[in-house]
């Protein structure tokens, strides 16, 4: 059983996201969080029935969200006739990043998804300022950012750029070797260097990628660096016809350029396609 989160502000990215989700893992049994966080401006204090002295909280912004997060799982549930997938709606005042963090470990969550804007982000920044806090705060949890024009048909073709510059534990790649054998989809190991000459670390790694990913359709691309990584790795995207982008969530190097405010900026207006973020624990083996 796979425990996915998807959040949501009911904009029409994070329907699309929702939708996405349900889809590409359609073939597994899944229990879906539905996920609301709201900051309660309005809270009043109301005489508690049971108690003549004592008081209780009461939100009528709080009531009207959970009106609207019970027709969305309902829809949900009512549009989407797999079997193997089941919803549950939550609604929670607080920091977004917070809660994220919380029920990660509460509910043994594998991966968090979201649209990469929401109802008053910029369409053409690839990630507002919900999507990018949590990509950036969130440790410990895969990450699932869906543009608002992709629409998931099937998952044919994955890019995965890399500098081989990191050993790859075997858990680490573990959510996507799962997708890629479900799916059949081939990958494209993306290298974007001046020089494609590979250091002895560089090498083994290398061999240890290869090892991790036998038996599956992969491909290494190398592509000549010219004046942005990203511009790069979007092109390369672009040019085999990627459905999804997937990197790994190193401490530096190419995760921190990604997700540079001007390069998302790019990002989104140059590629429509989802963006997974896998999780690594280097920092914490390291002490």
């Amino acid at each position: 059983m796979k425990n996915i989160l998807l959040l949501t502000d009911f904009s029409t990215n994070a329907w699309n996201a929702l939708y996405t989700a349900v889809k590409l893992y359609a073939a597994w049994d899944c229990k879906f969080y539905l996920l609301h966080t709201f900051e309660p401006k309005d809270w009043k204090m109301v005489p508690n029935e049971g108690d003549s002295k004592g008081f209780e909280i009461n939100s009528p912004v709080e009531h009207d969200l959970e009106e609207r997060m019970e027709e969305t799982k309902n829809y949900l549930i009512k549009h989407n006739d797999n079997s193997n997938h089941s919803f549950e709606a939550l609604l929670m005042a607080g920091s977004l990043v917070d809660t994220v963090r919380v029920l990660i470990s509460r509910y043994d969550l594998e991966l968090v998804v979201m649209g990469t804007h929401g109802k008053t982000d910029s369409k053409k920044v690839f990630a507002g300022n919900n999507a990018l806090n949590v990509l950036r705060q969130v440790m410990n949890c895969n990450i699932l950012l869906v543009p608002n024009s992709f629409d998931f048909q099937r998952l044919r073709t994955v890019v995965y750029p890399t500098e081989f510059k990191h050993f790859t534990p075997k858990y680490v790649l573990t959510p996507l070797i799962e997708l890629l054998k479900k799916w059949q989809s081939e990958l494209h190991i993306v290298y974007v260097a001046k020089d494609f000459k590979l250091t002895e670390e560089q090498k083994m790694n290398k061999v240890i990628l290869k090892k991790r990913l036998k038996g599956l359709q992969v491909n290494f691309d190398q592509v000549n660096q010219s004046a942005s990584v990203t511009d790069d790795i979007l092109g390369e995207t672009n040019f085999v016809g990627s459905d999804m982008i997937v990197i790994t969530k190193y401490s530096h190097g190419l995760f921190e350029s990604l997700i540079h405010e001007p390069i998302l900026k790019k990002i989104g207006s140059k590629t429509n396609v989802p963006l997974l973020v896998m999780p690594d624990f280097e920092t914490q083996w390291k002490g």
